[in-house]
């Protein structure tokens, strides 16, 4: 994997498709498609849309188009890949220059269906994919920034405990929120965690949203000193409040704020994106195209687990 060196420490631009990019901008993305299996597989690529729906980047249903899928083109449709076999696929994605300001969402799959049954049993078919979240309009890439609101602490029928997390997206672009929530100052001055959090969110600029961090159910009430840090990419929030867990089946107190934590945030070009899932690994490669050859930059490798 290559990444450009002002963004290589993003670890959600590692992930996603992540760019600014004026109208008239044409760029171009190397997807390397490796079948991780034992057989001869189809392998079908394809670009279909994705919205930010109740806080969560939602994929639409099969092949749905939106107006980013009508600026992706692919050098192939399809490969036949061997058993450990690969093969590359290029994605251009042209801006035209009437393309109004905003972000878009898309995703581009990979996928592949098991091999028919005499049975007539269902068909699975497995995708894998790499999300776009691409800023359409001039100068330079709007902020991205978020805040942190109410901590509030929890016991569910079981007993088991939470801590429920408001944000809202304050920035111009869209944020995948995670993070950990971390406890101390407890009952004779005990420390648990830190815990991550379990339901992330994807907030589109201007929304709001709740991320929810779990522990284990013998947690004493406390009280406790909860320090929430959340994070989307370079940008990090963090806050500490005391709070004490309810009875089993209720709801807490809203935690009362002892301090708030920010953190310094960067934008860079887009990076490479990388998920792996049953079978098949995509990795993807940009280039830009201009008037003229690109300027060299720093590239390095990047590794990812299975």
């Amino acid at each position: 994997m290559e990444a450009p060196a002002d963004r290589r420490t993003d670890p959600r631009a590692l992930r996603y498709v992540v760019d600014h990019l004026p109208p008239g901008t044409t760029i171009d993305r190397q997807l390397l498609i490796v079948n991780r299996t034992d057989e001869t597989r189809r392998v079908d690529v394809y670009p279909a849309a994705a919205t930010l729906e109740a806080s969560a980047f939602r994929f639409g249903e099969g092949r749905a188009e939106n107006e980013l899928t009508s600026w992706v083109t692919l050098d192939q449709r399809a490969v036949e890949l061997q058993p450990w076999g690969e093969a590359r696929v290029r994605a251009t994605v042209t801006v035209p220059q009437t393309a109004s300001k905003g972000e878009r969402y898309g995703v581009i799959w990979a996928s592949t269906a098991s091999a028919p049954r005499a049975s007539g049993e269902v068909t699975q078919v497995h995708r894998v994919g790499v999300r776009m979240y691409l800023d359409i309009g001039p100068g330079g890439e709007p902020v991205s920034d978020f805040s942190i609101g109410e901590v509030r602490p929890a016991r569910g029928p079981e007993g088991d405990p939470s801590v429920t997390v408001q944000v809202r997206n304050t920035g111009g672009r869209a944020l995948d929120l995670t993070g950990t929530v971390s406890l101390t100052d407890g009952p004779a001055g005990s420390r648990a965690g830190p815990f991550p959090i379990g339901q992330g969110v994807t907030l589109a600029p201007g929304n709001a949203g709740q991320v929810i961090a779990r522990f284990p159910v013998e947690l004493p009430n406390g009280p406790w000193k909860a320090e929430v840090n959340l994070e989307s990419g370079l940008v990090k929030r963090s806050v500490t409040a005391q709070i004490q867990f309810p009875d089993a089946g209720q709801v807490g107190k809203r935690g009362s704020v002892v301090s708030r934590v920010m953190s310094g945030w960067a934008v860079g070009t887009a990076v490479v994106g990388l998920l792996l899932v049953t079978g098949l690994a995509v990795l993807v490669r940009r280039s830009r195209r201009s008037g003229r050859p690109p300027a060299g930059r720093p590239r390095e490798r990047i590794r990812a687990g299975g």
